[in-house]
């Protein structure tokens, strides 16, 4: 678990500074600097993007990662490269020149509601195709268990290169349009970057040989984007729906309460980089007891990093949101509601990773396709009810159902279990001090109150997770850290 533990610290740190200053962006810069429907236009830009992104990889990011140690030979394994690189353009060149030639059409269907979308509707291609290959280059460096500089492109380089352009917004050096464009041009940026990077790990030697189970190698990539696109519609979808069925301004108050809830996701985002390839090389390996140890020592430690970000969120939120313009308090609810959802995501550990590098990739597919046609029809019939707590209640429903589901699966077919009886004490320990805090506020400004209640509620929690050695490798790291002083 050494090298677990260095690049999950690394990733962890550089993720929060990313969320840092992407919180930064999303809490000011955006609300006060951008009007509600820019800011919804940029919103419904990304998350449409992201909703391609897996069929525009074509699933090569997951690719590499669970065949790449299957190669034993230099000629066989720069033949297997050479084709993960290539085999994204087969079809994103057809469709952005379908694209190209019906745009008129697209554009009229996808700003029906809001007109502001039409001028824009080519930005969510080339976004898609940036994320796409981003990915795969990540992937790239990923199997040389490389992630740490590839986690900081992806967590921190976009979110500082829209700072700066909030910063031109400000000394009224760009319009908000020139904001849109200079978004998009900061994706194309860290995507040649990272492909500079990866290329500089693993140089690319182009070789069109013929490659050890091929059959299998293009199956299990056209499958798995059906894995990815099941991920991204339950992620993603709400917002482009929010889009489509209300007024755009709604999702930016909607996409504020989802950057909220979306650090408790922060710690599983950095652990499974590199737990990933870890995943597929003990199953190429059939390593089931080292799998099983990794799988508990994932959740658990997942559970507990991410119940404390959990508390400190649903615990100061009602300050947090005085800070902010009111317009945006309506999305309390979708805090909380999504914030339980990336919770569970944290219990589940590396559970994708066994999944969908393993041979029952298959199987689950069907039950993600059913999964995000649910997704679908809860957003149709919650959105126009309940406006954006609606989408929450949609996405809420949607992850719970998806991940018990993967959770059932893996221990039918691998009698393996995330669970430990220190899962259920982080449990009730977080219900514990929701009980004791809730209630708990400070006279003070919020930024004071906010302050001092997280380093009760931080030093409290911590205390008992390190006396009670709910994590060996939480505990460990602490250690570390006490030693130090």
């Amino acid at each position: 678990m050494g090298i677990v533990q260095n690049q999950t610290f690394k990733n962890t740190i550089a993720t929060y500074v990313g969320f840092g200053i992407g919180a930064i962006n999303v809490l000011y810069f955006f609300p006060n600097y951008l009007s509600d429907e820019y800011f919804g236009l940029v919103a419904f830009i990304l998350s449409s993007a992201n909703i391609m992104m897996p069929l525009f990889a074509l699933g090569i990011q997951n690719t590499i990662i669970k065949f790449y140690s299957s190669f034993k030979t230099r000629n066989s394994i720069n033949s297997f490269l050479t084709l993960m690189l290539i085999f994204p353009l087969s079809l994103i060149m057809p469709v952005g020149l379908i694209g190209w030639l019906s745009y008129d059409f697209i554009a009229e269907i996808l700003s029906s509601k809001n007109a502001i979308i039409k001028d824009y509707v080519w930005l969510i291609f080339a976004s898609a195709t940036c994320f796409a290959y981003f990915e795969i280059f990540y992937a790239w460096a990923k199997v040389q268990m490389q992630s740490v500089f590839g986690n900081f492109m992806k967590e921190v380089f976009h979110r500082l290169g829209v700072l700066i352009l909030f910063i031109g917004i400000h000394f009224n050096f760009i319009s908000y349009e020139t904001f849109i464009y200079g978004v998009v041009i900061v994706y194309i940026l860290r995507t040649i970057i990272m492909m500079v990077y990866a290329f500089n790990v693993k140089s690319p030697v182009l070789r069109f040989s013929k490659i050890p189970n091929l059959t299998s190698i293009i199956k299990y990539s056209l499958l798995i984007v059906i894995a990815g696109s099941v991920g991204s519609i339950i992620l993603e979808i709400d917002k482009f729906m929010i889009g489509e069925l209300k007024a755009i301004e709604n999702v930016a108050y909607y996409a504020v309460a989802i950057y909220i809830a979306s650090v408790i996701g922060v710690p599983s985002r950095s652990m499974l980089q590199i737990t990933n390839p870890i995943t597929a090389k003990l199953l190429n390996d059939k390593d089931i007891v080292g799998l099983d140890v990794l799988y508990k020592k994932s959740s658990v430690s997942l559970f507990i990093i991410g119940g404390l970000i959990f508390l400190l969120i649903v615990l100061n939120i009602n300050q947090l949101y005085e800070l902010i313009p009111e317009k945006f308090s309506g999305g309390l609810l979708v805090v909380f509601v999504v914030g339980i959802a990336k919770l569970v995501d944290n219990i589940s550990g590396n559970n994708n990773a066994i999944l969908f590098n393993s041979d029952y990739y298959r199987a689950v597919l069907g039950l993600g396709v059913f999964v995000a046609i649910i997704t679908v029809v809860l957003n149709l019939v919650l959105i126009p009810k309940y406006d954006i707590n609606g989408a929450a209640i949609a996405t809420f429903i949607s992850i719970v159902v998806y991940n018990a589901i993967k959770l059932w699966f893996v221990y039918s077919k691998f009698k393996l279990s995330p669970f430990t009886s220190n899962t259920a004490k982080t449990f009730f320990l977080i219900l514990i001090l929701i009980v004791v805090f809730y209630f708990w506020d400070f006279p003070f400004h919020p930024i004071i109150n906010i302050g001092l209640k997280s380093v009760l509620i931080g030093l409290s929690y911590v205390t008992i997770v390190f006396k009670m050695n709910l994590s060996d490798d939480i505990t460990l790291l602490l250690n570390k850290f006490l030693n130090k002083k």
